[in-house]
């Protein structure tokens, strides 16, 4: 798998170079360059985001709760782990829950959360990209995106349900008696202690009201995004109105997350913002500049916290060594 995630993150690093000289690279340093200060905004606004996402995840938590900045941090790695490794964006949710673990949270609790999260974030997004279909329509947009992006939220619906139907209905039943079983060989002990992630996830899906306050957060966080969009290409010269933007944001986090196989979504990300941003006349080394845009902040707020998710490791790695 990590050998095909490598490749995945080759070609996909090539086809986004494709792109970039078939557009000229000094068109698309241009129109980057021409955001400016701009990108300090945009790197703000992404901090905002996965703030806001870690307090969405704070919030499914039950009573005992971990403390709000935990759940920012260990959001914060979580993001940077997705989008810097070859983890196919979902080694980021394996590490933050075992770096609640690392704070207090049963092992179970902590798998049981960030699979709930993951849920409430795809919902949001779906009903946020239905929010960038439904302007894109009214706008009289391509009809062969709008067919494409019904035809791909159709697919969603069902992986959705899908999602759901595994969580809610016992489908993590035979992974705590795995767990179980392999707890009780020499050497697997520890892993009793997160057999219980089905139990967790019955008592999570209960509590409706913190179910609903989480996805308020995490839909609003979506929206937050759209700024981005709206900077960037004002910065640029092709200022786009809030709802254009959203557009543009909508449509193109769609596409990444269809791409979760190949790491940073290289070469779908480009291309996505090129079709998304020709739907407003908005050339292609632009559209490529703005793809650069969202990328700076994955490096900017991503690299330092891979440093200090590596500290955590060390740091509980030194604990394990003394202990008795």
């Amino acid at each position: 798998m990590k050998r095909f995630l490598l490749v995945a993150a080759a070609l996909g690093l090539l086809l986004a170079i494709g792109f970039i000289g078939h557009e000229g690279f000094a068109a698309v340093a241009e129109a980057f360059t021409a955001v400016g200060w701009g990108l300090a905004a945009v790197v703000l606004l992404r901090a905002v985001q996965i703030a806001g996402a870690g307090l969405g995840w704070w919030c499914v938590f039950p009573d005992a709760r971990p403390p709000l900045t935990t759940c920012i941090n260990v959001r914060f790695i979580r993001e940077a782990i997705n989008t810097l490794l070859p983890v196919a964006q979902i080694g980021g949710e394996i590490a933050g829950a075992r770096l609640m673990t690392l704070h207090g949270i049963p092992g179970g609790l902590a798998g049981a959360t960030v699979l709930v999260d993951m849920l409430l974030q795809v919902v949001t997004q779906f009903t946020f990209t239905l929010v960038g279909i439904a302007l894109l329509a009214l706008s009289g947009g391509d009809t062969s995106i709008l067919a494409g992006a019904m035809a791909g939220m159709i697919a969603m619906a069902i992986a959705l349900m899908g999602f759901f139907g595994v969580q809610r209905f016992g489908g993590f039943r035979w992974i705590d008696r795995g767990l179980m079983k392999l707890a009780k060989s020499p050497g697997w002990s520890a892993l009793a202690a997160v057999a219980n992630i089905h139990d967790h996830l019955e008592l999570l899906h209960a509590d409706w009201p913190r179910l609903a306050i989480a996805s308020a957060v995490h839909l609003s966080v979506w929206f937050v995004g759209t700024l981005e969009i709206y900077i960037a290409l004002y910065f640029m010269g092709y200022p786009v109105s809030f709802a254009e933007a959203l557009v543009i944001e909508s449509l193109s986090q769609a596409v990444r997350a269809a791409a979760f196989l190949v790491p940073g979504a290289f070469g779908i990300q480009e291309g996505g913002f090129i079709a998304m941003c020709a739907v407003y006349a908005i050339p292609g080394p632009a559209a490529l500049a703005l793809s650069l845009v969202k990328r700076v902040p994955e490096l900017v707020l991503g690299l330092p916290y891979l440093m200090i998710w590596q500290a955590y490791e060390g740091s509980a790695w030194m604990r394990r060594r003394v202990a008795p």
